[in-house]
């Protein structure tokens, strides 16, 4: 329980935080990059490198940037699909989901299993 009132502060302090820096840089387009995603995984690895030490962090920033890795292909993909031929965001977006996971599995399999 302790826990979740420390990522609940400390994630609500940095969410304010990358929201004040959102309203100050231009565009404003830019002010979705700093939501909550960020700050709660800030607070995690605080909690886990107090909790269990910095080597358990260190392997769970990997498997964030990896799976942050295979969001940004799905993003992409999909963006690109949704610009070049105009069809239904939900079925788009559902229907590319796949890529994602796919990603993620794979970016999984070399650097995590492959080792």
């Amino acid at each position: 329980m302790t826990d979740l009132v420390i990522r609940f502060l400390v994630g609500g302090f940095v969410v304010s935080l990358f929201a004040a820096l959102g309203d100050i840089l231009r565009p404003k387009s830019f002010a979705g990059l700093f939501g909550a995603a960020p700050s709660i995984a800030l607070a995690t690895l605080g909690l886990t490198i107090h909790r269990d030490g910095a080597h358990y962090a260190a392997i769970e920033a990997r498997s964030m940037i990896l799976g942050a890795i295979a969001f940004f292909l799905y993003a992409t993909t999909t963006s690109w699909v949704l610009r070049h031929y105009r069809p239904r965001t939900l079925l788009t977006t559902l229907a590319l989901a796949p890529i994602w996971f796919g990603a993620s599995f794979a970016l999984w399999f070399v650097f995590v299993r492959g080792q």
